[in-house]
């Protein structure tokens, strides 16, 4: 059996598919951190600054905060509003439609979201691109920042922008930061909670029926989060299975491998296969 058809089949068994996001499945959506894209959306910050990429340009020591703010801005619009629905994240989408599933990611673009996947089935671990936090947590309250981060685009020279646009805390009147888990100041707010609470009510209602833990570009960055808890679930939960769709890190310890499918290939072309399978035997079409 084809890998592709194999997939299919354990997705139709299933009672339950929890899909695990990671930065993989964004990068084969086509949004990825490096090369023309990079290069496309910030020439002048790579000119002045010789950044190398989007991640490690989010941990640059910009000499102000007009400046920080001037990339920081690019950065969100680029990956957070300035995105069409994806065919990628879409076509998963209708991979589970009619199916009870959920979503855990580590992702900070809120692309699932965007694709249509219900809010209330979604645990994004790590926070969103499209919001502001106080950056020392005085309080918890998070803040949408689209209006703010477009301002700061439209108005930036000279990779800066304005001393007034710098965003300060309406409580304490400190910095604010993108909400993003990078330091022990993350503000894990009320709906954070309640995401976590849904996710974990999902597992123990599924935990004794046929589980399908689908994990899609989890890397080995944060593997606490999403891949060491599938595994731990796969051999615990005695029908669950297992299946990692990853392009140069698809594994599996050998505990669970009975229980496991591991596809060492673009996230993308794997779907279009399914969509190609769905199609030739008459299925609806994801």
């Amino acid at each position: 059996m084809e890998h592709g058809e194999k997939v299919k089949q354990k997705i139709n068994e299933a009672d339950a598919v929890v899909i695990g996001g990671g930065s993989g499945l964004s990068a084969a959506a086509g949004y990825t951190y490096s090369g023309e894209r990079f290069q496309r959306n910030f020439a002048e910050f790579i000119a002045r600054y010789g950044l190398k990429d989007m991640y490690s340009a989010g941990f640059y020591p910009f000499p102000t905060k007009e400046e920080k703010w001037a990339y920081w801005s690019r950065h969100i619009c680029c990956n957070r509003y300035d995105q069409e629905q994806n065919d990628l994240y879409m076509s998963i989408r209708a991979l589970v439609e009619g199916r009870d599933h959920f979503v855990i990611t580590t992702n900070v673009d809120h692309q699932f979201q965007a694709a249509g996947f219900d809010e209330e089935r979604i645990f994004a671990t790590q926070g969103d691109y499209g919001l502001f936090q106080c950056a020392k947590a005085c309080h918890d309250k998070l803040y949408d920042n689209e209006e703010q981060v477009r301002e700061m685009v439209k108005r930036q020279r000279d990779c800066r922008i304005p001393s007034s646009l710098i965003p300060k805390c309406p409580v304490c009147g400190g910095d604010m930061e993108v909400h993003l888990r990078c330091d022990g100041y993350f503000v894990e707010d009320r709906a954070w909670h309640e995401a976590l609470n849904r996710y974990e009510e999902f597992i123990g209602k599924n935990r004794g029926n046929k589980i399908l833990f689908l994990e899609l570009g989890v890397g080995m960055n944060t593997p606490g989060i999403i891949k060491y808890p599938f595994w731990q679930m796969t051999a615990d939960y005695e029908q669950a299975f297992y299946i990692c769709l990853n392009k140069g890190q698809a594994w599996a310890p050998q505990e669970i491998t009975e229980k496991a499918l591991c596809i060492d290939a673009d996230i993308a072309d794997v779907v279009k296969s399914l969509q190609s399978a769905g199609s030739s035997h008459g299925e609806a079409v994801l």
